[in-house]
């Protein structure tokens, strides 16, 4: 089964996951990419110690394959009384960090449902788009706000279950850490 997801004039087609054994299933497996520089934008609370632990581990990794930058946004900047005004305050804060020459990428519970070969083509793909940056922005405990869904060029997800933002990091450094070793052919992703 092939999946086609559309966003802001760039088409990406992958072939369903479960056909995939191994990196060999990713279009880009063993061939030249350009690498953009990552960001990765998380609006919350303090970290834990264990999960800072974590980031910093899969970022140092990945630093041998392209820059990382990991930016914390606090959670309710102007400690707004209600959901609908902090969730608009942390909008305009993400989005205040984003360049138009970014290629960004919404970690949402509706966004589409891809695998580990798929976001190894995804960061392909995004090479390709004459983006300068590639920015994944992981909300709030509210979501995301308007201005950074319409601002995003794809929504994806990371599971079928809602994540808590510190999770959804640890998931999201893991897994562009496995898709880099997918892309290179190496045998962590195994």
């Amino acid at each position: 089964m092939a999946m086609a997801i559309s966003s802001c004039g760039v088409s990406f087609q992958w072939t369903n996951s479960s056909s995939y054994s191994s990196g060999k299933g990713c279009k880009y497996a063993g061939q030249a990419v350009r690498a953009l520089p990552i960001r990765i934008l998380t609006v919350g609370k303090k970290r834990s110690p264990g999960v800072q632990l974590l980031v910093d581990e899969y970022i140092g990794k990945l630093k041998s394959y392209c820059d990382v930058y990991d930016v914390q946004i606090r959670s309710n900047p102007k400690n707004a009384r209600n959901a609908r005004a902090q969730v608009e305050d942390e909008d305009t804060a993400v989005v205040n960090l984003i360049r138009s020459d970014d290629w960004v990428v919404l970690l949402d519970e509706r966004g589409a449902d891809i695998g580990s070969e798929q976001m190894a083509e995804l960061l392909g793909d995004a090479g390709n788009t004459g983006a300068s940056r590639l920015s994944f922005c992981i909300g709030g405990p509210y979501g995301h706000g308007k201005q950074i869904r319409e601002r995003a060029n794809i929504s994806i997800k990371l599971s079928s279950m809602v994540l808590n933002h510190q999770i959804a990091l640890v998931v999201l450094v893991e897994q562009l850490y496995r898709s880099w070793t997918i892309l290179k052919g190496q045998n962590y992703h195994r």
